[in-house]
């Protein structure tokens, strides 16, 4: 599966929340709504993605970019990146 990483330590995600006068739960919510399955993101994974600190994620799956990114109403490419070739690990 295919990792992308937060851009600026998730600052930008901040800025969007800010932007949109969402919490983290309240966005958690919003990724709901836009999933066709109906599953959306966690709280939790919300609060990893946008936090700082310890228990701050710098990655996360393609699927929960995606999610988070459209429940903002921007662009993926505003938040997340795709790993370098350098970073790629290889399968055993």
């Amino acid at each position: 599966m295919t990792n992308l990483y937060r851009k600026g330590k998730g600052q930008p995600l901040r800025d969007a929340m800010r932007r949109s006068g969402l919490t983290q739960a309240q966005l958690a919510a919003k990724t709901r709504a836009v999933d066709v399955q109906g599953k959306g993101v966690s709280a939790h994974t919300v609060s990893n993605l946008t936090g700082t600190g310890k228990t701050a994620s710098e990655s996360c799956r393609l699927r929960t970019a995606w999610l988070v990114a459209t429940a903002l109403g921007e662009a993926l490419q505003d938040h997340f990146s795709l790993p370098d070739d350098h970073t790629h690990t290889v399968g055993r």
